[in-house]
C-alpha cells in the first residue's frame, strides 16, 4: 500500500455534506448495519455464518456481534447461546437495563473463566473480527484497497473509538478495518 493511503473514521451521524466539504476527493463508505451492499458486510451484525467462537471448539456463530453478546455475562444472566444463531441483524444486543451489571465475558461457551472488558476485546472480539476480514471479506477488503489507492477513504461507523485500550467507549469496527488495511492490526496479547 502506498504511503499516501489515507483512511479516516467518521461518525455515521455526521453530515455527508460536511464530510464532503472537508474532503472533497474522499470516497465515503458506510460500514455499519445501515450501509449499502457490499459495505454492510463489514458490520459486526452481518450474518456471515461459520465464525469460530473463541475458546469453544466446534461452535460457530452467524455474526461477530453474536459471539460478543453470547459470551457476555451479567449479574442476572450468563452465556446466551441463542445469540450465535441470529441472522436478522436485529435482537442481538443484550442490555444491562434488564440483566443487571455486566460482569465480563465468558472465555468460551462452557468456560469457567470470566474475562475483563479489555481481555474480552483482545481475546474474543479481535480474533472474531479478524476471522471475518480474512475468511469472509477478502474481495471487499481488496476493493477498499483499490479505492484507497485512488482517493482518501472515510469509513462511517456509529463508534469512532479506535483504541482497544480505551474502555470508556465501544470499539469502532471501522477502526479495525482501517488497522487491517494499513497492516497495523492491534496486538491481542496481554
Amino acid at each position: 500500500m502506498s504511503e499516501q493511503f489515507s483512511i479516516t473514521i467518521a461518525s455515521r451521524r455526521s453530515s455527508p455534506e460536511k464530510l464532503k466539504e472537508k474532503s472533497p476527493q474522499a470516497e465515503i463508505i458506510d460500514v455499519t448495519s445501515r450501509g449499502q451492499e457490499p459495505w454492510i458486510r463489514f458490520s459486526p451484525f452481518y450474518p456471515h455464518g461459520g465464525i469460530p467462537v473463541p475458546f469453544s471448539p466446534e461452535i460457530k456463530s452467524a455474526s461477530v456481534e453474536g459471539v460478543w453478546q453470547a459470551l457476555k455475562v451479567f449479574e442476572k444472566a450468563d452465556v446466551d447461546r441463542s445469540k450465535l444463531t441470529v441472522t436478522s441483524m436485529k435482537g442481538i444486543k443484550r442490555s444491562s437495563r434488564s440483566l443487571g451489571r455486566v460482569l465480563g465475558h465468558r472465555a468460551g461457551i462452557n468456560g469457567s473463566q470470566l474475562l475483563s472488558y479489555l481481555e474480552a476485546r483482545k481475546k474474543i472480539y479481535l480474533p472474531s473480527y479478524l476471522w471475518i476480514l480474512e475468511n469472509r471479506l477478502s474481495s471487499e477488503v481488496a476493493e477498499l484497497r483499490r479505492l484507497g489507492e485512488k482517493s482518501p477513504l472515510i469509513l462511517l461507523d456509529y463508534e469512532t473509538n479506535c483504541d482497544i485500550t480505551d474502555l470508556s467507549h465501544p470499539l469502532s469496527h471501522a477502526g479495525l478495518v482501517r488497522a487491517y488495511l494499513l497492516n497495523n492490526w492491534p496486538a491481542a496479547a496481554g
